[in-house]
């Protein structure tokens, strides 16, 4: 299976899940985006990561990890977001240390405010970017305006939500209901929506 680099386009307050945010992956040779619910913690973990300027006066979780590392000579060279089930996203830290390579299970907020602090790659498999990345209409101009923006665009903050509302509904669906929308779906030409329904028929 193909690796796929990612990068983070930001963090948006999930309106759908009362305390959670949506961190926004972005395939770094496309435009799919890769949106995961995470909790309040760890996006402002990862914040203050993306935010070079802000310094907690005393070390958060993440940080006192890489300071424990470090001490150790413990390097994460990448993040890899290995599986996904039943919309949750399974992580991996490939460290090394003394030429070693080891593989930690992680959380994937985790892993991600881990890889900011050591500067570490970012991939996911292209089988779990076809089944849960999503296409963003976004104007380029105001993208190139706000790449340094921590926070997404309320625009692409409302296309996700839609997405992850409707992702929610079909699991709410009887078999017999989803072949009905998908066949609806077929019929009126609305191909995506056709593959997010296609996708929750696979895991049946």
């Amino acid at each position: 299976m193909s690796l796929v680099r990612l990068n983070i386009k930001g963090i948006s307050y999930s309106q759908t899940q009362n305390g959670a945010y949506a961190l926004i992956l972005n395939e770094v040779d496309g435009d799919r985006k890769l949106p995961i619910v995470i909790g309040a913690f760890e996006a402002q973990s990862i914040a203050i990561a993306l935010e070079k300027e802000i310094r907690p006066p005393r070390p958060l979780t993440h940080d006192l990890f890489k300071n424990f590392a470090d001490r150790f000579d413990i390097v994460v060279k990448q993040v890899i977001i290995h599986k996904l089930v039943d919309g949750v996203f399974y992580s991996s830290l490939i460290c090394e240390r003394d030429k070693i390579e080891e593989i930690i299970d992680a959380r994937t907020s985790d892993a991600i405010a881990l890889a900011l602090r050591f500067q570490a790659p970012i991939f996911t498999y292209k089988n779990i970017l076809d089944k849960a990345g999503i296409y963003l209409k976004v104007n380029p101009k105001k993208e190139d305006e706000e790449q340094d923006s921590i926070l997404v665009d309320d625009l692409i903050a409302e296309e996700i939500e839609t997405a992850t509302a409707e992702q929610q509904s079909y699991k709410d669906k009887s078999l017999e209901e989803l072949h009905s929308l998908l066949e609806e779906a077929v019929n009126n030409e609305d191909y995506e929506k056709a593959a997010k329904i296609r996708d929750e028929i696979s895991k049946r």
